[in-house]
């Protein structure tokens, strides 16, 4: 037997077990252990329904086993299985864009790209083109970019991301919901083209680097992947080179566009397009067996006990992929570190026993679209009331923060909370510093939110050497082979994170009250509408 004297140490401190006092002491070493074992190599990047993935989804019902919590699968282990469907590209898709009496046929991944179905092996479309804008069809919020648009059978092409100055949280809601009001107005298929900020974040060239992946989705007892847009045959990225002489045969020049979306409030409006696109496509599909890692901590209070608080935390990482001489992506910061914090959070509340009830979560298939949380969140493993979530994830611990960014505390009495634990961790609150990411759709707590679920998900500020060590994180190591233990991690900053979430958790779990939705909350009128509210607090 040939074990790694890193992973035998990181498996001899994860056994021992403080004793904690009303308020825990967090020890960097043991989030440095549980980070050591789920990024080293032998675990091949965590790809969900991989061999790898499965060891650390039993590393981490170990620890909850060593914990003394209870599995909280429906067959009584700490394991909710699902199906996930894997789809790649059988061969090059192909689209045609005919106008000008003349056909354009794009292939190259240079000029576009085509994800792979999930719903449908083969896809053959010939439908006409209409323009619409940023695609967003909420006239009730002011936002009416189908108004005198017919694009019931046709192609609908959209800009991507939102409209500057919108709140980032309901521009990231609305953007990722694109493909929904596109099928509610009877589209077929959805062509997106960058925006200049969007192409300054995301080069094409990048773009490209990324776009070899699967689509992945959960699949059903009836044996079809979930989506949330079926009718939606295809989603293509055009690179706005390949795209402007198509505006330009319409006399509306793609530059101008572009420019007029640059600006504050700026907002294109949507025509018709000249001629048709085509498209084929094929897919093949791959089902695998994947599972979240869940456990519960029965509460103290009997009145309380049937309220969950849940934490979450994504699993899986990207796997052994592309080109080059390290194509394994270990993941240590995404979301290793995000696993190892909330792990050492469980320990210290379960030693707590608090009033609620607290449900544990390790996510799968978060790296393929929310896949395990949105799972999770339609098919609860508890059948008593989840009353908010605490997601952990890619907490960049390569400095020591001095605050932390909490999305989603403004929309609920979640706030306050927050606030609390903060100045109980001795750190700050700051607003989102990068609105343009869209960061409040884009981890596992989102998919709660859409049930009508209260959710923070923390990252670390941006404050003193915050904004350059996280920016610097994510230009140049996140989704590398790169995100591993050679990293400067900063295991004193773990300890921290650790101790905030966990004032968090607490401050939920122990609360007289379970939290609100904010009365003027978007999210709490949209996906809670006939649950209680609590006036916002005055600004």
């Amino acid at each position: 037997m040939n074990v790694k004297p890193a992973l035998l140490a990181a498996l001899l401190v994860t056994v021992a077990t403080p004793v904690y006092a009303q308020e825990p002491t967090f020890d960097p070493d043991a989030v440095r252990a549980h980070v050591t074992f789920l990024a080293d190599d032998l675990l091949e990047g965590r790809d969900t329904g991989s061999r790898g993935y499965d060891i650390a989804a039993n590393y981490v019902a170990s620890q909850f086993t060593m914990m003394g919590l209870k599995p909280a699968a429906p067959d009584g282990t700490f394991f909710q299985k699902l199906t996930v469907r894997e789809a790649r590209l059988d061969g090059a898709p192909k689209l045609t864009l005919t106008f000008g009496g003349k056909d354009t046929v794009l292939s190259d991944t240079a000029q576009v790209l085509v994800r792979p179905s999930l719903g449908d092996k083969a896809v053959t479309l010939d439908a006409p083109m209409v323009f619409a804008g940023f695609g967003f069809d909420r006239p009730d919020l002011g936002f009416d970019d189908y108004r005198g648009l017919d694009v019931k059978g046709k192609i609908v092409v959209v800009l991507t991301g939102f409209p500057k100055g919108m709140p980032s949280e309901l521009g990231a809601h609305l953007n990722s919901d694109k493909a929904v009001m596109a099928m509610k107005r009877g589209a077929v298929a959805v062509i997106s083209v960058p925006t200049n900020e969007d192409t300054a974040r995301r080069p094409w060239d990048k773009r490209v680097a990324i776009s070899d992946g699967p689509s992945k989705g959960w699949v059903g007892s009836d044996g079809k992947a979930f989506s949330r847009a079926p009718g939606i045959k295809a989603s293509i990225t055009l690179n706005p080179d390949a795209a402007t002489p198509l505006f330009a045969a319409a006399k509306k020049p793609l530059a101008k566009i572009l420019a007029e979306a640059d600006k504050k409030g700026g907002r294109p409006k949507g025509f018709a397009l000249p001629g048709k696109a085509s498209l084929t496509l094929a897919s093949t599909w791959k089902d695998v067996i994947s599972e979240n890692v869940v456990a519960m901590l029965p509460g103290s209070d009997p009145k309380l006990a049937g309220e969950f608080v849940g934490m979450t935390a994504h699993l899986d990482h990207i796997g052994i992929h592309g080109k080059g001489e390290d194509t394994l992506h270990n993941g240590a910061m995404d979301n290793a570190s995000g696993v190892a914090t909330m792990i050492e959070v469980a320990k210290a509340v379960a030693k707590d026993r608090p009033r609620r009830s607290v449900l544990f979560a390790a996510l799968t298939g978060e790296e393929g679209g929310l896949i395990g949380s949105d799972y999770l969140a339609r098919h609860p493993v508890a059948k008593s009331d989840l009353v908010a979530v605490v997601n952990f994830d890619m907490p960049v611990l390569t400095y020591m923060f001095s605050d932390v960014v909490a999305f989603g505390a403004e929309n609920s009495t979640m706030g306050p909370i927050v606030a609390e634990a903060a100045k109980k961790a001795g750190i700050k609150l700051s607003p989102d510093p990068m609105p343009e990411e869209g960061l409040f759709t884009r981890s596992d707590h989102y998919r709660f939110v859409q049930q009508g679920v209260p959710a923070v998900f923390m990252m670390t500020g941006f404050a003193g050497p915050g904004e350059k060590a996280f920016r610097d994180f994510l230009k140049t190591h996140y989704h590398q082979p790169s995100d591993d233990l050679k990293l400067p991690f900063n295991w004193d900053a773990g300890a921290l994170f650790a101790k905030v979430n966990y004032f968090t958790v607490l401050g939920l779990a122990n609360g007289d009250e379970r939290p609100k939705w904010y009365a003027n909350s978007f999210f709490g009128k949209e996906f809670a509408p006939g649950a209680a509210k609590a006036d916002a607090p005055a600004k």
